[in-house]
C-alpha cells in the first residue's frame, strides 16, 4: 500500500521533539519561506531542510508518492506562470535581458528564469518540513502536546482522530480495490487511464459507508466513556518540553527574523541581482 502522510515511527532527534514543537517550527518555518524571495536565504532553508529531513531518519521511498506528486504539481504550475506571463519576471526586476536570441511575447529573458527558479525553491524549501512534521509527530502525543500549550482537549482530540483517519482510509481504499479487483474488475496498468478512473471512482460509494459506520463506532465509544464531560484530561502520550524543543523554536524564529530582515534590507521581498 502506497503511504501517504502517515507516522512513521523510527529512533531521531526530531522524533524526540513534542508535536507542538513541531507545528510551532513548521509555521515559523513556513512563514519565513513566504514572506522572502530572496534566492540566498530560501537556498538556504532548502539546504536545511534537506539535512532535518536526514536528520528525521525519513527515507524517499517512505513519501516517494506524495513527493512526486508535489513535483508534478511544480511542474504543471511553472508550465503555466511561463505561459500566461512570460514576463512577469521582468515586471519584478525591472530590466530585460533575452537569453538565446530569443525577443517577443514568449521570448525567454534571464529574469523570468530567476523567478521561475525562486518559486521552485520557495516551495522546495517548505516541502521536507512539511513531510518531516507529518512522518515524525504521533497523533496522540500531538493532541497532548497541543492541549498542554491551550489548546482544548476536545480539539486536540479532534486533531489526532483526522491525522489518524488518514491511514484508516488508505487502508479501507486498498482493501475494497483488492475486493474490486478479486470479482474480476481490472485496476491494474493493463485497463485504459478511463477504465482505471471509473473502477476508482465506483470505489468512492462503498468507501463512504465504511467511513461513516467507522465514525458512528468512534462516536458511540467516546460517548460511553464520557468523553467531553470535564474540563481537564490526562494524556498517556504526554512529553514534557525539553532543551531541545525550546532550541528548535528559537532557531526557527531567528529564520522568521532574517527574513524579515531581508525584506527591509532588499527594499521589498524580492533579492534583484540585475541591479
Amino acid at each position: 500500500m502506497t503511504n501517504l502522510f502517515n507516522y512513521i515511527d523510527r529512533p531521531s532527534k526530531i522524533h524526540d521533539l513534542t508535536g507542538a514543537t513541531k507545528l510551532v517550527c513548521l509555521l515559523l518555518w513556513s512563514f519565513a519561506a513566504m514572506l522572502t524571495y530572496d534566492t540566498r536565504f530560501l537556498v538556504f532553508l532548502t539546504v536545511f531542510g534537506i539535512v532535518l529531513f536526514k536528520l528525521g531518519n525519513i527515507r524517499i521511498r517512505d513519501v516517494s508518492f506524495i513527493t512526486g506528486f508535489m513535483l508534478v504539481f511544480l511542474i504543471i504550475n511553472t508550465i503555466l506562470l511561463y505561459l500566461f506571463s512570460p514576463h512577469h519576471g521582468t515586471e519584478i526586476y525591472g530590466t530585460t535581458t533575452y537569453l538565446f536570441g530569443m525577443s517577443g511575447h514568449f521570448g525567454l529573458t534571464a529574469e523570468q528564469i530567476f523567478y521561475q527558479f525562486n518559486y521552485w525553491i520557495k516551495f522546495l524549501s517548505t516541502i521536507p518540513i512539511v513531510l518531516l512534521f507529518v512522518c515524525t509527530t504521533n497523533p496522540s502525543e500531538f493532541a497532548a502536546s497541543l492541549n498542554r500549550i491551550g489548546v482544548s482537549y476536545s480539539i486536540s482530540y479532534s486533531v489526532a482522530l483526522a491525522l489518524r483517519y488518514i491511514p484508516d482510509i488508505q487502508r479501507s481504499y486498498d482493501e475494497i480495490s483488492k475486493a474490486s479487483q478479486a470479482r474480476g474488475v481490472e485496476m491494474s496498468k493493463k485497463a485504459s487511464l478511463v477504465k482505471r478512473l471509473k473502477a476508482a471512482s465506483a470505489i468512492l460509494i462503498p468507501l463512504i459507508l465504511t467511513s461513516v459506520d467507522r465514525i458512528e463506532g468512534i462516536t458511540n465509544a467516546m460517548e460511553l466513556r464520557g468523553f467531553g464531560k470535564n474540563k481537564k484530561r490526562t494524556w498517556y502520550m504526554a512529553k514534557k518540553f525539553k532543551a531541545a524543543d525550546y532550541i528548535s523554536m528559537a532557531v526557527c524564529t531567528g529564520l522568521l527574523a532574517i527574513s524579515l530582515i531581508l525584506n527591509v534590507v532588499n527594499g521589498g521581498r524580492f533579492y534583484n541581482p540585475f541591479k
